[in-house]
């Protein structure tokens, strides 16, 4: 399914096992939501930001903003841009590491 798109999941055998459970769990809020501003330098300072005091930080791309075949490109941007690792990508909807 295109749209399932788990892009960590080759990365999921090389992380720790509280990262995994704690990116995966269903407690875990996100704390950024990316609009109607897109990827801007402010929002990437903020993800860099997170991730410094964080393990992990839930991100939300506000749905229509991104094409559904631009989205792992997007999630691949916001990893190389903020140093982090993708744990899990699902649609929207990602979480990344600071490791």
């Amino acid at each position: 399914m295109a749209g399932q798109s788990t892009i960590g999941a080759d990365m999921m055998t090389k992380l720790p096992k509280h990262i995994k459970r704690m990116a995966l769990s269903r407690e875990l809020k996100p704390t950024i939501r990316i609009g109607k501003s897109g990827l801007s330098d402010s929002l990437m300072t903020e993800i860099r930001e997170q991730l410094a005091n964080k393990d992990v930080v839930k991100v939300k791309i506000n749905r229509g903003l991104f094409d559904k075949s631009d989205i792992v490109e997007v999630w691949n941007h916001i990893a190389k841009s903020t140093n982090s690792t993708i744990v899990s990508a699902r649609g929207n909807v990602g979480v990344l590491w600071k490791g």
